[in-house]
């Protein structure tokens, strides 16, 4: 199969159906509605299971319940719909089930409005339900790689038991591109022998469970929670430098801004400034050794965001006061342009921030 054409949102479902998902539980909210409805045609066509829940409430619940029985399944929604599921969330990653869970960001708070987004960075990365436990979040920049992502999303999440979230935008789910599914379909999944399918040939049936009532249980479950999440910081962090080499100056940005910042400094070499980019392409765990390479060597960083400022914390503690740190943000909707991201550079480079 060559490159096609498709929205975000319908090349994302296909790339999971062609990832061997075949549960979705959804609930409509833009921008990304078309996940559920591409899912609701090509479900059907797989023998796969297509269900529009009552609520984001319920979907979350259907994915905890599909994922302990050992199906590849996944939900997708949009920021107050995440907001709504968190509570099912912190359940699926206590039980250590694997799931993808998409989020295409609009702007908040609130019902805020349907335009792109980052400012659920915070809810995604720091733990947006309770207790203490942590999603793999991988961000996208270009469909193409949204693709490849999902793929690479569920065998993580399969890897390690745990819940994985693919953060992307309403510029990403809406904007038309031309992919190539280069993973051959799955036909096969990964052995879950700690599943829910019944006792077979097992001495004991299999049970999952998020409720543990004996503090001392709990307490060591949580530290083999956190043991996994060192495993995975360890192993699959992802990121992308960008013109790094000999640059003055680094911006950090993820997701389709990073696109804009990219045009930014090609406008920026036109006038003689050196400007680098590291973009995360996952969220958790955040890239610190990107950092640790160049602070050294240059004069500042910035950090690029659709929001009024978050993944510029977790920048702060990679760059560990070595340099200044600032930040340029749009926020309720709107999308930094070129020309103001390289009004930024000019700033920091004629010593003006």
């Amino acid at each position: 199969m060559g490159k096609v054409l498709m929205k975000g949102n319908e090349a994302l479902a296909e790339a999971a159906i062609q990832a061997g998902c075949r549960h979705y539980f959804g609930y409509p909210i833009t921008p990304q509605n078309e996940v559920a409805a591409y899912m609701a045609k090509r479900m059907p066509e797989v023998g796969g299971v297509f269900l529009q829940a009552e609520s984001e409430v319920s979907a979350i619940n259907m994915i905890y319940g599909a994922a302990g029985a050992g199906a590849r399944v996944m939900t997708s929604s949009s920021s107050p719909g995440i907001s709504l599921m968190m509570e099912g969330i912190s359940y699926i990653a206590g039980a250590e089930l694997p799931c993808l869970i998409v989020n295409i960001m609009r702007g908040g708070p609130g019902l805020g409005d349907i335009q792109p987004s980052q400012s659920d960075y915070f809810q995604a990365t720091k733990g947006g339900g309770h207790g203490d436990y942590r999603l793999v979040v991988f961000a996208p920049a270009t469909l193409q790689e949204m693709v490849d992502l999902v793929q690479e999303a569920f065998d993580v999440a399969d890897r390690y038991r745990n819940p994985v979230m693919i953060l992307g935008d309403g510029m990403l789910g809406q904007m038309m591109e031309a992919v190539e599914f280069k993973q051959k379909p799955c036909t096969e999944l990964p052995v879950k022998d700690w599943a829910t399918t019944g006792k077979g040939t097992r001495t004991r049936n299999n049970i999952i469970n998020s409720l543990e009532l004996d503090p001392i249980k709990l307490e060591e479950h949580n530290k083999k929670l956190q043991k996994k999440y060192e495993e995975i910081a360890k192993n699959e962090v992802r990121y992308e430098m960008y013109n790094c080499e000999n640059a003055d100056i680094i911006a950090v940005a993820y997701g389709t801004t990073a696109r804009i910042v990219k045009s930014a400094i090609q406008e920026a070499k036109k006038e003689g400034l050196n400007v680098g980019l590291i973009r995360p392409i996952t969220l958790w765990p955040f890239p610190v050794e990107p950092f640790e390479k160049v602070a050294d060597k240059v004069k500042a960083f910035i950090s690029v965001e659709m929001s009024a400022g978050q993944m510029v914390e977790d920048v702060k503690l990679a760059v560990n006061g070595k340099k200044p740190v600032y930040f340029y943000g749009r926020i309720g909707g709107m999308v930094p342009e070129v020309k103001d991201v390289l009004g930024e550079f000019r700033k920091i480079a004629g010593g003006e921030r």
